[in-house]
């Protein structure tokens, strides 16, 4: 039997109706079932932030986390259990939000289709930081790309926003608000079914290996945060028969330290597994930093970019350059595998029917360790890579006792460099004699030409990459992931 979705906007509990199809999305139903337009379609794919709203789930300390993301991707289903913020909902009655008053006092407005989701990035950042910082403030407004009157009014409401405390007319209701979603919480899998389609959400591994198990052969999607899904829908006007989400399945959303090691779920998102790669390495936090915007980062998780199987994901040559391994789960058991075992051809994979990624697993980098992790596209904030470079060297005095270069953007799958890892080996690590290691790059790959990027200048970024890297190394200064403008 068809189950409904349930969440709160404004104190209520909203219950969605049974014919809204399991790929409509929360701008959609926003617009055309609740005829709150506040929020806005520019670009329908994540990129452009004027969708933007807010989602506030709870907590197992009991307390509520809100998090900015885009309603153009985001289906209403995934709205379960959870509560959701919009432009429309934060004025109480004649009194604006501190947020939208500071955008009003500083004359921060946009052309008005774009400052709702100013708004609403600055109301999450608002309900998450006790204060405005100038690095994170910008962080948290990458995602809204437009800027018709200028960078500076924008950032000013930010820390203007903060002069009458913390405190909003929410903050006495979240106890409440609490309350009311440990009243939604599933125990068991939601299953929503109309003619167009299915979207089931399992909450453990065990129930979601049975039910791919059981689901009939053909079109069904497995979604995790929905920043590449979305767009099949969104874009390409694909209809799936079933939709299955991941972002309930409880094991997926586990980080664990072993000591040597760090596994994360993979329905982990980028921006909850933040300190976790920061511990495996600042290069490969600072890279991610740049990977999405805010808005991404929240919703887009790390095993949905391994298992989309993108050749131009960027947690991947990082991840394979760290000697990550994978966690492989079905009705059958579990298998393991390293992860550049995984990536067989363009946009296929290793996974079996009825099989999907449980976790990835990255053992720390030693004090022999060296690591660089470089980005290059052609903005710097929430752009697609040209050419992802990821380097993992370990070192005995100045000489190479093993290497691991792994790329994106430089063929079909993202890959190793195993003619130019064998060239480094045993060689000292000085730019005189890695060039024939260099040279090799040549032969390691054959990059294609695209809208981003030649083949000529991925082939010549990604030598200077690796040139870049040793002296890095040689000149002792700190390994960053910036790019190289």
């Amino acid at each position: 039997m068809s189950e409904p979705v349930r969440f709160v906007s404004r104190g209520q509990v909203v219950t969605v109706a049974p014919d809204v199809p399991h790929t409509m999305t929360v701008l959609e139903y926003l617009r055309m079932r609740l005829r709150r337009t506040g929020s806005k379609e520019g670009c329908a794919e994540g990129d452009c932030g004027a969708c933007t709203v807010v989602v506030a789930e709870a907590t197992p300390d009991g307390k509520l986390r809100h998090r900015a993301v885009n309603a153009c991707i985001l289906f209403v289903h995934q709205l379960d259990g959870k509560a959701l913020f919009t432009v429309d909902d934060l004025a109480d009655g004649e009194h604006l939000h501190p947020v939208q008053q500071a955008v009003v006092d500083t004359h921060a407005s946009q052309c008005g289709f774009c400052t709702p989701g100013f708004v609403m990035s600055l109301f999450g950042y608002f309900k998450t930081h006790d204060k405005a910082d100038a690095s994170s403030l910008k962080d948290a407004l990458a995602g809204n790309l437009c800027r018709c009157t200028g960078y500076r009014p924008i950032l000013d409401a930010g820390a203007k926003m903060y002069e009458a405390g913390r405190d909003d007319r929410f903050a006495p209701q979240e106890a409440a608000l609490v309350k009311q979603l440990s009243g939604l919480a599933r125990e068991r899998m939601l299953d929503h079914s109309t003619p167009e389609g299915s979207f089931l959400a399992p909450r453990t591994a065990d129930e979601l290996a049975e039910l791919l198990h059981n689901l009939p052969l053909g079109d069904n999607w497995m979604l995790a945060g929905g920043t590449d899904v979305g767009l099949w829908v969104t874009k390409q006007h694909r209809v799936p028969r079933s939709l299955v989400y991941l972002g309930r399945v409880t094991e997926l959303q586990r980080i664990t330290d072993h000591g040597d090691t760090i596994e994360i779920g993979a329905g982990v998102t980028y921006t909850d597994a933040f300190g976790a790669i920061d511990t495996l390495h600042p290069a490969f936090a600072r890279m991610v930093r740049r990977l999405g915007s805010t808005q991404i980062r929240n919703s887009g998780t790390i095993g949905g970019n391994i298992a989309n199987g993108s050749p131009i994901g960027d947690s991947m040559p990082a991840l394979i350059a760290l000697g990550a391994r994978l966690k492989l789960q079905s009705k059958a058991g579990t298998r393991e595998m390293p992860l550049e075992d995984f990536f067989l051809a363009y946009r296929k994979t290793a996974l079996q029917p009825g099989e999907f990624v449980a976790s990835v697993t990255v053992r720390k980098p030693d004090r022999t360790s060296r690591v660089g992790i470089y980005k290059l596209s052609k903005r710097f904030d929430q752009d697609i890579s040209a050419v992802l470079a990821a380097f993992h060297i370990t070192l005995d005095s100045d000489t190479v006792t093993s290497a691991r270069l792994a790329f994106g953007g430089m063929a079909g799958t993202p890959t190793r460099a195993k003619k130019a890892e064998g060239l480094l080996t045993g060689r000292r690590f000085t730019p005189d004699e890695i060039e024939p290691a260099v040279a090799a790059l040549a032969d390691d790959f054959t990059p294609m030409s695209d809208m981003r990027a030649s083949a000529a200048y991925r082939l010549l970024a990604a030598q200077n990459l690796l040139r870049k890297f040793c002296v890095e190394v040689s000149s002792g200064k700190t390994i960053t992931a910036e790019a190289a403008e």
